[in-house]
């Protein structure tokens, strides 16, 4: 009704973002990134220490001259837990100065340019069930009139990249119910890279018990807080069927998981000690009576360099120690 009477004032001009590149070019590195339902959204992609480089245009909305009290952006690093809804952990905050005071017209005639060098964004971006890592720029045009219409807020993804791991031994362990089931699993290692394949072997040393079908799971746990005001989520990736039948005693049965096709973050620990991922390759057996039966084993997942130059950024900027270690 207050619109519909002019009582409310309309925006006074239009922010636009753009992020180029060093040469002054539209920025063409992007990752596609899932957001809520499933729905997916095309983001501008940086690494820890890249160059944050682009120009914001102002368009007026209105004849009238409007005046404004100055024009900034902000680089930020926030962590958001659900529990804290609306209050955001600020872990990186930079700011720049666009214009002087003046009036909208005047900052429209050309592009701002602005530029943040050698950011610290040791943090991958992320997005989980009950946390959000995320990197933002925020222009905001301050001055009397002005509302939330004068801010503009540009999302961008940060991913970094991991050195290979020293080889280890595989991971192998004996489980079971007495005298009814024992059985011996092993995998070939213990950290994988997110494009990786999980190989392993399940033993049948014993099997009183008649079972039906047999599968493997890959699970991940947010842990948000600390001590005894944590709080852990969880949420089945992948389900990988190994076997359908009855096994019996001696029998081998072969693993071969392929993570490439999941949707799967690095293993992140105590991150800004906000939050950890972990994640966890369950054995899930079932028996004729629908009884479950279930082992966990936890692996740590990072994030290989794809080409030489991500190889050299690495190097030169090792990544920061949020990555889980091995259990």
């Amino acid at each position: 009704m207050k619109n519909i009477l002019g009582l409310v004032q309309s925006a006074p001009c239009r922010i636009d973002v753009d992020f180029k590149d060093e040469k002054g070019h539209r920025y063409k590195k992007t990752a596609v990134v899932k957001g809520k339902n499933g729905e997916t959204e095309e983001l501008p992609l940086f690494t820890n220490h890249d160059a944050i480089v682009g120009e914001v245009r102002i368009t007026p909305l209105t004849t009238k001259r409007v005046e404004h009290t100055g024009i900034k952006v902000q680089l930020l690093g926030q962590i958001e837990l659900a529990s804290e809804r609306g209050s955001p952990h600020d872990f990186v905050s930079l700011v720049r100065e666009l214009a002087p005071p003046g009036d909208v017209a005047s900052a429209a005639q050309k592009p701002l340019p602005f530029e943040f060098r050698n950011v610290e964004m040791q943090y991958d971006s992320y997005r989980g069930l009950q946390v959000r890592c995320r990197y933002l720029l925020r222009v905001s045009m301050a001055g009397k009139g002005m509302g939330s219409d004068s801010k503009k807020e540009a999302p961008f993804w940060v991913r970094n990249y991991d050195a290979p791991p020293e080889e280890a031994p595989p991971i192998k362990m004996e489980v079971g119910i007495e005298e009814c089931l024992h059985i011996e699993f092993e995998y070939d290692k213990a950290r994988y890279h997110l494009k990786d394949v999980v190989v392993g072997k399940i033993y049948f040393l014993l099997v009183r018990i008649k079972l039906k079908h047999m599968e493997v799971e890959i699970r991940r746990r947010e842990t948000t807080g600390a001590g005894a005001a944590s709080h852990n989520e969880s949420e089945t990736i992948a389900k990988y069927e190994i076997m359908d039948g009855a096994p019996v005693r001696g029998e081998n049965i072969p693993i071969r998981l392929y993570l490439s096709p999941y949707d799967l973050a690095p293993s992140y620990r105590e991150v800004h000690n906000k939050f950890s991922v972990r994640y966890f390759l369950n054995l899930v057996l079932v028996d004729e009576e629908d009884r479950r039966y279930f082992k966990q084993q936890e692996i740590t997942l990072y994030r290989k360099a794809d080409d030489p130059q991500q190889q050299q950024q690495q190097q030169q900027h090792q990544a920061p120690p949020s990555l889980a270690s091995s259990s």
